[in-house]
């Protein structure tokens, strides 16, 4: 896509947008719905404070991958490559296909939920159906990039309007969702709200995206020159926030019709989405909010499996300059993938599959630090960046977002393992 060197902004900002929303689908994606239906119907509104500030964690670190990819030409994954031992680089990308595949766990059960509450298909042949997205996906990428974002676009808006209809008609008291975006020390020192809190997190800012948007960036046609590499970092930070801003709206929304409607009434017990999907018209009052719910699923799980995919095929080639056909690639995550919902759906049944989709985002959580770190080092590099390198307050406040996540990750660790 051609970015025009002049003209009204809005002209520009419309040429560079697209792929902030590729990356804001994996902020909204299937298992941010199981951590804060989870968080709000337990805690009420305390648990937004975590959503704003992962956001803001994200708009950062977005905005550094995207850096690191129009200043320095390489996506995250190259980067390391070009940086780092091969060990080192085998390590962080089995890491990072950790990561994608517990976000596409995520994608199945979402996906294979949806599909059950609107069409009354079994979670295991909901799963099984899910794996056949590998020929959208091809279907997608023949028509082009740009058709592919138009795609995305239409999925993330069907996603915001059903919950903003859901929100109007939950009619939350503002002044108790304004509280709720102030940090509490509970959060903290309450094992059971950490453990969700790091899941939020682990669900908000995923690591494979920082590796898909350093890439995506480049598909736009920009002088590779000084001047415009500067055009081009200034307009890509603005897409991705306003993308990103989407995504609080939506995690911001589940949070708050799940602490208006289930916490409110009593029923701090609801942690599953086939539970909020049963429970959620009777307590609003509206009979198609179940439906809306669905369908937002529905989209949710299938714009992430396009996101991850690409993610996946960036890592794999970045890393070990190993090309697979997409189709190919799609089939290998997502039959990863469905095995553990297979296994756990048949010995638990539904209720295992909700503690597998919350467990997916800690176990994304505990993969951060492999790709913040290597991001933060890389864009404060002079050597690597040049003039682009990030000023000295901008990576202190990236390391401090590293540290937290660290941080965050060790107290996990430590309270799982002591009971």
């Amino acid at each position: 896509m051609l970015v025009p060197a002049d003209g009204h902004w809005l002209r520009r900002l419309f040429a560079f947008a697209g792929p902030g929303y590729m990356v804001s689908v994996g902020y909204m994606d299937p298992g941010n719905w199981a951590t804060d239906i989870a968080g709000g119907s337990q805690f009420g509104y305390t648990l937004l404070s975590v959503i704003l500030l992962s956001n803001l964690m994200a708009i950062l670190l977005q905005a550094l991958a995207a850096r690191l990819g129009i200043a320095a030409g390489l996506d995250l994954a190259q980067a390391c490559r070009a940086s780092y031992s091969r060990p080192v680089n085998c390590m962080l990308w089995l890491a990072c296909e950790a990561a994608i595949i517990a976000c596409d766990l995520a994608e199945v059960i979402g996906t294979a939920i949806a599909l059950q509450l609107l069409f009354g298909i079994p979670l295991i042949g909901g799963a099984l159906i899910a794996a056949l997205d590998a020929f959208l996906l091809l279907l997608l990428m023949n028509r082009g990039f740009r058709f592919l974002e138009a795609f995305v676009v239409a999925l993330l808006i069907v996603i915001a309007v059903c919950f903003a209809i859901q929100i109007i008609a939950a009619a939350p008291p503002v002044a108790e969702v304004l509280r709720g975006f102030a940090p509490s020390r509970e959060i903290v020192t309450n094992p059971e709200m950490l453990y969700i809190a790091i899941g939020i997190i682990g669900a908000t800012v995923m690591p494979h995206n920082l590796y898909l948007h350093s890439s995506i960036v480049q598909t736009r046609a920009y002088p590779r020159t000084d001047e415009g590499r500067r055009t081009a970092i200034r307009w890509a930070t603005a897409d991705s926030t306003i993308a990103l801003m989407l995504a609080l709206f939506v995690n911001a929304a589940i949070l708050i019709v799940a602490a208006a409607v289930f916490h409110g009434s009593g029923h701090t017990e609801v942690a599953e989405i086939g539970d909020a999907f049963k429970l959620l018209s009777p307590l609003l009052g509206l009979g198609i909010a179940s439906t809306l719910f669905a369908v937002a699923l529905l989209a949710s799980g299938i714009n992430s499996t396009v996101t991850a995919t690409l993610a996946g095929q960036i890592v794999m080639e970045g890393f070990l300059h190993l090309r697979m056909p997409m189709w190919a690639r799609r089939l290998v995550t997502r039959g990863i993938a469905i095995v553990p919902v297979i296994v756990v759906t048949a010995i638990y049944g539904d209720s295992g599959t909700a503690q597998l989709l919350v467990l997916s985002q800690v176990v994304l959580s505990m993969q951060l630090p492999f790709a913040v770190i290597p991001l933060v080092r890389f864009v404060s590099d002079r050597r690597k960046m040049g003039q682009f390198a990030i000023s000295t307050g901008t990576a202190v406040a990236a390391w401090i977002v590293a540290g937290l996540i660290v941080v965050l990750n060790v107290k996990l660790l430590a309270d799982t393992f002591a009971g």
